[in-house]
């Protein structure tokens, strides 16, 4: 069975492509022939700005595990031959300071659903049942439904391959800055705080998830430009929003 074809997500990409044809045809006046592109950058922008409490909550839970990490350790050590009271004694610790050990991995899950379907939306001929228009938008004459092996494939153009090395340059420097960042607050605090017994272990999934960013130049090489730009957009969106609020609520911490 298609994904896509499943009633309520068709129904949820049915809505997603009004808005996105909705963006382009009021940016057609200004944009022209780019005005598809530049309606995926807005509906990023626009969904990014919506997840922004989700972001909040990450930094929060980033500060909250930092300012709890002494106090598990101390658990870790008292009761580190009774591994059913240090679990339950951590457990109690995360419900009295309203810490949870997973809410890091919240904005991670919140756009997976969101990169579906901005790839669906420019790789299925038909959408809810009508014919998809947004498969004939282009951008610097390489079609927004094209990856860029599928582009080299067709024999791509120097306009192209240009943007498509902007696309995935973008990207990589955003990864480069990101992982800059994660090893410079690694290094402001080194110990981590332990996962309690019963829970995920974090360490690893913190470390895998610092080189996200490196992994989605590779999937923006083989996805649809139009989600390429979307991961361009979201990942450099992640970056900043994440600085600007680690200063915020950490000038407020402190």
């Amino acid at each position: 069975m298609d994904f896509y074809s499943f009633a309520p997500i068709a129904a949820v990409l049915d809505g997603a492509y009004f808005l996105l044809d909705s963006l382009r045809a009021l940016l057609d006046p200004l944009a022209g022939s780019a005005s598809a592109a530049l309606a995926v950058v807005l509906l990023t922008v626009l969904v990014r700005a919506m997840l922004t409490p989700v972001g909040v909550s990450q930094v929060r839970a980033e500060f909250s595990r930092r300012r709890l990490a002494p106090h598990l350790r101390e658990l870790q050590n008292r009761y580190r031959t009774n591994p059913e009271m240090l679990r339950r004694t951590m457990q109690e610790l995360y419900a009295r300071e309203k810490a949870s050990p997973v809410a890091g991995c919240l904005p991670t899950l919140a756009q997976a659903p969101v990169l579906s379907v901005v790839y669906g939306l420019f790789v299925l001929h038909s959408i809810n049942g009508h014919a998809n228009a947004l498969l004939t938008e282009q951008l610097c004459g390489v079609a927004l439904g094209d990856s860029l092996i599928a582009a080299i494939a067709g024999g791509i153009a120097a306009p192209g391959a240009a943007l498509f090395a902007g696309v995935l340059g973008g990207i990589a420097v955003v990864a480069w800055l990101s992982r800059r960042v994660a090893l410079r607050q690694a290094a402001l605090f080194p110990q981590s705080a332990p996962s309690p017994p019963g829970t995920p272990d974090l360490s690893g999934m913190t470390n895998a998830l610092s080189w996200m960013p490196f992994i989605t130049v590779g999937i923006a090489a083989i996805v649809p430009l139009a989600a390429g730009i979307y991961l361009a957009v979201t990942t450099a969106w992640t970056l900043a929003e994440r600085s600007a609020l680690r200063a915020m609520l950490g000038a407020r911490a402190g």
